[in-house]
């Protein structure tokens, strides 16, 4: 995992307020947390979105008004109608402890299951891991060249030294299923439809004009006089 430096400011008001006026100033309130101590600071946008806007992680080496500590970065809050960074958490790090990290999943090859008229489907984009600082690659490489038609990548099958994956093991990460045909669907008849009586069949009678009409009675014999 490469090394990223960033220059930071302690924040004189941790409030509503003052959150706000450090975003008009086009800088970005953070929070370091997981150390000995919790420090608020901010950050300029430009410098901090290089870090946000990436699936690459880093180790991120925060100068605090002189004093240097080792991060990473936790989690991020944006505008609800624009990219602009409201917000940032990051987890300090410590070279002799283990971090917990999310990691991008970068697939490599060309899978033979393609080849086969396969596609693709990766279900897992990232996964949770940790282990210690120097052994956290920026992102988890996976070959997938001899994957083939009908073969799954679970969790279970992600290798890596120094590494330990933070994810059921049962969890799929990447298949080659064949395409789904769409089958015609062939429409049956409905149960209003008429049948067609054969040549020389006698019509069926037809129903009473309105429902619930009584048939009438034949008329009475006159009397006999």
């Amino acid at each position: 995992m490469k090394k990223v430096e960033l220059t930071a400011t302690k924040r004189a008001s941790e409030g509503t307020k003052g959150a706000t006026a450090i975003r008009r100033s086009k800088r970005v309130p953070c929070v370091l947390y997981g150390g000995s101590d919790t420090v608020h600071f901010s950050v300029d946008e430009p410098a901090l979105r290089k870090l946000v806007f990436t699936a690459e992680a880093s180790r991120i080496e925060i100068d605090i008004d002189g004093e240097k500590r080792m991060a990473l970065l936790h989690d991020k809050q944006f505008h609800p109608t624009s990219d602009a960074i409201l917000h940032c958490d990051f987890m300090e790090m410590s070279e002799n402890k283990e971090a917990k990290v999310s990691l991008a999943v970068k697939l490599k090859g060309q899978a033979a299951g393609i080849k086969a008229g396969g596609i693709l489907n990766q279900r897992m984009r990232k996964v949770r891991v940790k282990g210690l600082p120097t052994a956290l690659p920026e992102h988890l490489e996976v070959d997938i060249t001899n994957l083939e038609l009908n073969e799954t990548i679970h969790v279970s099958d992600l290798k890596f030294p120094g590494i330990t994956i933070a994810e059921r093991a049962t969890d799929v990460v990447a298949s080659i299923k064949l395409a789904k045909k769409e089958e015609e669907v062939v429409a049956a008849p409905t149960a209003a439809s008429t049948a067609v009586p054969a040549a020389g069949a006698a019509a069926a009678p037809a129903a009473d004009a309105k429902k619930g009409d009584a048939a009438k009675p034949a008329a009475k014999p006159a009397a006999k006089k």
